[in-house]
């Protein structure tokens, strides 16, 4: 298959789409969707072309068109969206793009908005797990009176309601990491409780009819300072699995998705739900379980044999690297907006 994977960033705070394409490109063309002409999977030799694309915020209209442009020079089989910022609209359009030709492994805009933060609590209720105290606000205002509620007990989470968390250790920090929130994803913003307890991740895929064909989870040992991992190792958390495959059955979910948890003893924390796959994807391929690649083989119609077992104990490790690309091939995508 032709396939379009966008998330080409590739530094300490990478996107999925390279790790994705490691799992996918020995048996599919890769064509790359960028945001930005800076990103480092754009010079990687890992997609046979690259394009810039339209903002998400620009809507679905600059969207189609880039689309339409692009199905007429390649002709696409399918895309893997692994941004936030642009699911919204691969999801909420995706019978549109579909008449395209193009296939997409997506859930419904239905379980999308489920999986938000300001909604986890009844979902975590449903599946028998713990949603840490969470408080709504838009204001200033209402952020100063949520921590003279807690008697100024710090740390606190303050979170967007699709994406990015920062911890506050202090009354300025809180302050701060609002505005820093608010300013990039708008209201509303999330005051959330801090839990103790091993963070534990779980990256499965769900087949669109209630079955978990793949999951692999790890225990986070290092993470960078806005909780990317750097090392991890892979565990094996029955009741977590058992979460994964209620989510998945309750939902009927489609695609990619990651669950972060705390664990404490034997309580199991929501912390989020991620409607993609995460940057370290290609550690639950490296050991076996080919979790893009089953996405492929979703959208192709295919059968998957659910695999849930892998091996224990197995170590990943984040490191950075450097290649040498020339300027030119830059200014080339900067200009023509294709590579």
């Amino acid at each position: 298959m032709k396939i379009a994977v966008s998330g080409l960033n590739n530094t300490d705070n990478p996107a999925p789409g390279i790790p994705v394409i490691k799992s996918i490109q020995k048996e599919n063309t890769i064509i790359g969707f960028s945001y930005d002409p800076n990103e480092p999977g754009n010079y990687m030799n890992m997609c046979d072309t690259t394009y810039l694309m339209p903002y998400p915020s620009l809507g679905f209209e600059e969207l189609k068109n880039r689309l339409q442009y692009i199905q007429n020079k390649e002709g696409l089989d399918a895309i893997i969206p692994n941004l936030d910022a642009e699911l919204p609209l691969y999801i909420k359009y995706q019978d549109e793009i579909e008449k395209m030709g193009i296939k997409l492994c997506l859930p419904s805009l239905e379980n999308f908005e489920l999986r938000n933060k300001n909604k986890l609590d009844p979902l975590a209720k449903a599946l028998k797990m713990t949603y840490p105290k969470t408080y709504e606000i838009s204001s200033e205002r209402e952020l100063h009176q949520i921590l003279e509620e807690k008697d100024g007990n710090f740390p606190l989470m303050i979170k967007g309601n699709y994406y990015k968390a920062y911890m506050a250790h202090n009354m300025e920090s809180a302050i701060e990491n609002f505005y820093k929130i608010s300013n990039e994803w708008g209201f509303p913003v999330l005051v959330q409780e801090v839990v103790q307890g091993e963070e534990l991740n779980l990256v499965g895929v769900g087949d669109g009819d209630g079955t978990l064909v793949g999951g692999v989870a790890i225990k986070k040992l290092t993470t960078t300072d806005i909780g990317k991992i750097w090392t991890g190792v892979t565990i094996q958390n029955d009741k977590l699995m058992q979460i994964a495959k209620d989510f998945v059955a309750h939902t009927k979910w489609k695609g990619p998705f990651e669950l972060e948890c705390i664990v404490n003893m034997n309580q199991i924390f929501m912390i989020e739900i991620n409607p993609r796959f995460p940057a370290w994807v290609y550690f639950a391929t490296e050991i076996g379980v080919n979790l893009p690649q089953m996405v492929v083989d979703i959208m192709a119609g295919k059968k998957i044999e659910p695999q849930l077992s892998y091996p224990q104990n197995k170590m990943y490790v984040r490191y950075t690297g450097e290649f040498v690309t020339d300027f030119t091939d830059f200014m080339k995508l900067l200009s023509t907006k294709e590579l």
